[in-house]
């Protein structure tokens, strides 16, 4: 199966980017074959070498920067060793399955993935498993936290609190490993994921839970938010309470060690073009929420959470609706940072009709969706991707690989791009409805040939690392990857030195 692996990657390797010095073993023809084995005609049209080369072009022209090093008594010509320790750009995944994987070996791999792999991790504070009683919410953890107790658990799915780590020892975890940390998320207006059992039943008289719970979506969508209001006043006022509440206690405990947080979690749909007034609360998935609860989550997040600490919005929509959303409430003062993205490919037959070469996720689409959330002139996060192998076989992982390779080439292209986060990253981990085939690794915590393409891509073709001379006047130039550098050079006396600097911008380096 290895063998396999290596094969596919240097298959892959003939659509866009570099591979320095690796050499397949095989004829150029013997490769393409055995791309269009799992990959149709049609499928390559659209991800033609026209297209990567503007990927190409495009990842050359925001991902890297020109550095430029004045190092004190070398000679002209002196060979600089130029390593890449890290990236600038966020290459993350979930951690929801820490210390849950069943045996110590298994969550060794997963843990090591961060720090190697991944340089960022989405931390899961869902209220409805955070805190399961009121005004007890899991910080700390506790015995059912341990790996001990998972390794024991011959039903882990069943647990309520699966996928749902107390947070201290995630926290304490990323940063023991220098990983960057994302809350998610504080604010979610869905009853199944985000309420706790307990907010209905406590803050909603009787008289008023009977008054909601027989009105259909048609009575809602009929009435305007102020007679949605009289129909349950104290359980919407408690509810405000309560999310000022949760977004205070949040921001005071841990104060500035999460960079960043997904203040409110697909609202764009209670959108309707004002976040101050709001627009009738929905019955749905969603549940009924204040109309206006996006502005105050910001507001009240804005006060409460360091300026270094960044506020997202996160959605699944990508579309002029979201972008609307997110330039409303900017001009009405609401602090956002980043704007997150997502992208699931849930059903594997999406993922077989991308193989045929059906345009879904091609890259024109890509582009113009991209393009549409751009335009609110913030960083993006594509927060949550899934690609999912269709089949639990050879040529599912082979496509989903292919398939994963490509998408992550025209993300990292994109402008306004901040960062990649991978959603479920072991087979079978994932939520309820989610597919069981979309991890990087099989449930025994195996590598499956997307891993490598993406490991390939990450810690190989995106991380600069050369010998460069230095010019006629000892100046040390070079282009490269946006990230912490390390330079390693001899002077004039033959001494060696070793320093280290952070690429960001042009002209960024060492000046000693």
């Amino acid at each position: 199966m290895k063998l396999s692996f290596i094969f596919l990657f240097f298959c892959l390797c003939l659509f866009g980017g570099e591979i320095g010095s690796q050499k397949a073993g095989k004829t150029r023809n013997q490769k393409t074959s055995a791309v269009n084995s799992v990959m149709s005609e049609a499928y390559w049209k659209l991800w033609n070498p026209e297209v990567q080369a503007k990927i190409d072009r495009d990842i050359d022209k925001y991902r890297k920067a020109d550095a430029v090093c004045i190092l004190k008594d070398v000679s002209p010509g002196t060979t600089v060793t130029v390593e890449q320790l890290s990236h600038d750009f966020k290459f993350g995944a979930h951690i929801f399955n820490y210390n849950q994987l069943g045996t110590r070996e298994r969550n060794k791999r997963y843990k090591d993935l961060y720090g190697t792999l991944f340089n960022s991790a989405t931390i899961a504070f869902y209220w409805k498993k955070f805190e399961m009683q009121p005004n007890r919410p899991r910080f700390r953890e506790e015995y059912w936290d341990t790996e001990e107790y998972w390794n024991k658990s011959s039903e882990p799915k069943n647990e309520p609190h699966w996928r749902r780590p107390s947070t201290d020892q995630v926290v304490e975890f990323c940063e023991s490993k220098g990983i960057r940390l994302h809350g998610h998320t504080i604010i979610w207006g869905n009853q199944r994921w985000s309420y706790p059992d307990w907010m209905f039943e406590q803050f909603c008289p009787p008289d008023e839970k009977e008054k909601l719970t027989k009105l259909s979506k048609e009575d809602i969508a009929s009435m305007t938010p102020a007679q949605i209001g009289e129909l349950a006043p104290v359980y919407f006022k408690e509810m405000e309470k309560l999310f000022d509440k949760r977004i205070t206690e949040i921001a005071e405990y841990y104060k500035g060690r999460l960079h960043s947080w997904d203040v409110v979690n697909e609202s764009a749909t209670d959108f309707k073009g004002n976040s101050i007034t709001g627009d009738p609360m929905t019955k749905s998935s969603y549940g009924f929420m204040p109309g206006d609860y996006i502005y105050k989550a910001f507001v009240t997040a804005n006060k409460v959470f360091p300026e270094n600490v960044l506020l997202n919005i996160n959605d699944y929509a990508n579309n002029e609706n979201y972008k609307n959303q997110v330039t409303d409430l900017l001009s009405k003062g609401c602090r956002i940072d980043i704007m997150g993205s997502q992208m699931h490919l849930f059903d594997p037959q999406q993922c077989l009709d991308i193989a045929a070469g059906k345009p879904v996720e091609s890259p024109q689409q890509v582009w113009d969706k991209m393009e549409i959330i751009s335009k609110a002139n913030l960083p993006i996060h594509l927060s949550e991707i899934t690609i999912t192998a269709p089949g639990d076989n050879e040529q599912g992982r082979e496509i989903q690989a292919v398939i994963t390779r490509n998408l992550y080439r025209i993300w990292f292209s994109i402008e306004k791009m901040m960062g990649i986060t991978w959603w479920n990253v072991v087979d079978d981990c994932g939520a309820p409805g989610e597919p069981t085939t979309s991890g990087l690794f099989t449930r025994n915590m195996e590598p499956k040939p997307s891993y490598y393409a993406l490991d390939m891509l990450i810690n190989h073709e995106w991380k600069t690392k050369m010998n460069v001379k230095t010019d006629n006047a000892g100046i040390l130039k070079f282009r490269g990857f946006r990230g912490l550098y390390r330079v390693m050079w001899k002077d004039e006396t033959g001494q060696s030195h070793e320093l280290e600097f952070y690429l960001k911008n042009d002209g960024d380096g060492l000046k000693m």
